[in-house]
């Protein structure tokens, strides 16, 4: 396996819409804004830029999944995103989701005997 293999970026469009869901699930646990996420996903290992972020955030909150409220501290002012109770439902469903097909992964992965890194032969 290569090493560029490990790195998320290679891969991106895989993760994409699953980075959709992991800013919905934050923004169902608490009160975010755009350069929060950008953070907490950098220490996942992905690399998000605003000009990525904020067009989410607002097709989120178009979505009616997500609201936003302007908050000012001193001369600064951010967007704060929390989830709408149709986003916490759509949160909810889609982790249900996502952990079915993670299940199915895991068990055909399991029954067919495949070990990470371990390529099939034709």
């Amino acid at each position: 396996m290569k090493a560029s293999e490990h790195n998320p970026e290679v891969h991106q469009d895989l993760y994409s819409n699953l980075i959709h869901l992991y800013v919905l699930h934050h923004a169902c646990r608490q009160p975010t804004f755009g350069l929060q996420i950008i953070e907490e996903v950098a220490r996942l290992g992905y690399k998000l830029s605003p000009g990525t972020m904020y067009p989410l955030l607002a097709a989120l909150e178009k979505k009616g999944l997500l609201r936003s409220r302007e908050v000012r501290a001193g001369g600064t002012a951010r967007r704060i995103y929390c989830a709408t109770a149709a986003g916490r439902k759509a949160c909810s469903a889609a982790r249900e989701q996502v952990t079915r097909l993670l299940n199915a992964i895991s068990e055909t992965e399991a029954h067919r005997g495949c070990e990470p890194g371990r390529r099939d032969r034709a």
